[in-house]
């Protein structure tokens, strides 16, 4: 139980650094998608999903019911990407219903798939807990669209950060900035020598 509470007690103080360092560094992302964490463990995922929205220019991150997450994860990114945390769905959904974002849910067994439907510029995509799925009754929101990610194995399960990734991706396949704006992509804070190296 006492190392249950450490390891809690430690996570609390990672991430109350992080979110010091992002209150002074953070703006918002390059493109206007935003992903809403709908009540999401706050281990390795939030972290990783941090990662993605870095990488991709996401505009900013929404956590429903999440007052701290390991920040470990993120390899630093939670001190760019500008986030909000909310107590409830709805404080959530209004907010983002009044900047005027179509919001989208990704759930399995949807008839609309992922890569066949087209999003709007202003779109939130919500994910729920991997294991107890959203907060909140979809069908109470005759306003938000349901979207399934196409799978072809026995399972029908993704890991949510994954989730996440491939439909940031698909998001910045529709409405991606070009690099034609002048808009390069920065070079990897990764160092790769030793890698090469040894696959070379």
């Amino acid at each position: 139980m006492s190392r249950r509470v450490h390891k809690r007690f430690d996570m609390e103080v990672r991430y109350e650094r992080a979110r010091r360092r992002n209150m002074s560094s953070a703006g918002p992302g390059l493109h206007e998608c935003i992903l809403v964490l709908d009540g999401l463990k706050p281990d390795f995922n939030i972290g990783k999903i941090f990662r993605s929205a870095d990488a991709f220019g996401v505009r900013e991150i929404h956590l429903i019911g999440v007052h701290a997450f390991d920040p470990d994860p993120a390899k630093g990114s939670v001190r760019w990407v500008s986030y909000y945390v909310h107590d409830d769905f709805l404080s959530c959904y209004n907010l983002l219903r009044e900047k005027g974002y179509a919001i989208v849910t990704l759930e399995p067994g949807c008839s609309e798939l992922l890569g066949e439907c087209e999003f709007t510029a202003k779109t939130a995509f919500v994910f729920g807990h991997e294991e107890f799925g959203l907060s909140f009754d979809r069908h109470d929101f005759s306003d938000i669209q349901a979207v399934s990610i196409p799978q072809w194995g026995h399972v029908q399960s993704l890991n949510v950060s994954i989730a996440a990734s491939i439909v940031a991706y698909e998001y910045i396949r529709q409405h991606g900035r070009p690099l034609s704006e002048g808009l390069p992509q920065k070079q990897s804070s990764v160092n790769t020598r030793y890698r090469n190296k040894i696959n070379g």
